[in-house]
């Protein structure tokens, strides 16, 4: 859970401007994490999300956006809930703020799926309908064999919707119903690396590759552990890639990179071979192997990001086959 939770604190101190965008992510997130309730004759809704920061998103998208007013209820842990919960609930304009974004039509019927207006909206506004979705019941397992990037659905048609907005993003994704819940899951790596980038989560993505490179280096080692020329010539090949992957953020930032930013880098490239702590030492001044990591993830997170406002390939497009290759 550690891997879901840092994605979704990022994901909830994204700053959005757009409000299309900001609509079809609040519709997403009462869609996945809410529900609607008869309270004394009054329409209720109630968004159940599993951390604070994402409680305070929603609040805050509700009143900025919509103009209404709701509270959080913190639900303790206890019994089978091993961790606090968080509900959004808007009582007094339930009914207002479910026909503003689609969870009821316009003759009060609840809707099942997703609003036609963020549908048939805009790119960014199908990544913010997965940043909604994900943010609301979404879970990122370590890479590996069995790595996986899953939404859990309230139905199949909100499930349905989910794979739409994805395919509009050029990502597959497939529905599935398990023991009775639908689920919207990814497996493949590159495109769960390639969700992690459109949503916003360019940080937890610097964590989650990390970690996807380390296991296949491990996986690698264990199978070739009596050919250590093998195994020699797979780490060479990791760092030629991780070299090319900064040497292409160098030239797409070009000269808005920070001086502190380009450093880092520049040692990166100039040392292909090194190791981190290698890195730190080369450094004037020394500096830590954290502190030479977290830079060069900041310089490829900022590049991608370039990168995908600009409309062009990212830090990836210098990584051949062959670097990869086992």
């Amino acid at each position: 859970m550690a891997l879901t939770a840092s994605v979704k604190e990022e994901l909830s101190r994204l700053d959005i401007k757009k409000s299309s965008v900001r609509k079809a992510e609040v519709s997403a997130m009462l869609r996945f994490a809410g529900g609607l309730h008869i309270i004394s004759g009054r329409i209720v809704i109630e968004a159940e999300v599993d951390l604070a920061s994402t409680a305070r998103r929603l609040r805050a998208a509700i009143a900025e956006v919509y103009g209404h007013q709701s509270e959080i209820i913190v639900v303790s842990a206890g019994g089978l809930r091993r961790a606090s919960r968080y509900v959004v609930r808007v009582v007094r304009d339930g009914e207002a703020l479910a026909r503003q974004t689609g969870l009821l039509d316009g003759r009060g019927r609840p809707v099942r799926g997703l609003p036609s207006a963020v549908v048939n909206g805009s790119a960014a506004d199908a990544e913010a309908v997965w940043r909604g979705a994900f943010l609301a019941h979404g879970s990122l397992t370590e890479p590996g064999r069995s790595s996986s990037l899953e939404v859990t659905c309230p139905g199949p048609e909100s499930a349905l919707a989910l794979v739409g907005a994805a395919r509009r993003l050029d990502i597959q994704a497939k529905a599935r119903e398990v023991r009775g819940v639908d689920r919207v899951v990814i497996r493949d790596g590159d495109t769960i690396a390639a969700l992690l980038t459109r949503m916003g989560a360019h940080d937890a993505l610097m964590v989650w590759e990390e970690r996807r490179m380390r296991k296949e280096v491990r996986a690698t080692a264990n199978r070739l552990a009596n050919f250590d020329d093998a195994n020699l010539r797979r780490s060479a090949q990791a760092a030629v890639a991780a070299g090319a992957r900064v040497d292409r953020a160098l030239e797409i930032l070009g000269d808005d990179v920070p001086d502190h930013l380009k450093y880092a880098g520049e040692l990166r490239v100039a040392h292909k071979q090194a190791s981190l702590d290698e890195l730190g030492r080369l450094a004037d001044p020394v500096m830590t192997k954290d502190a030479i990591a977290g830079r060069i993830r900041r310089l490829l997170a900022m590049a991608d990001k370039r990168a995908l406002d600009l409309g062009i390939p990212g830090t990836d497009a210098n990584v051949t086959p062959e670097m990869l290759d086992e």
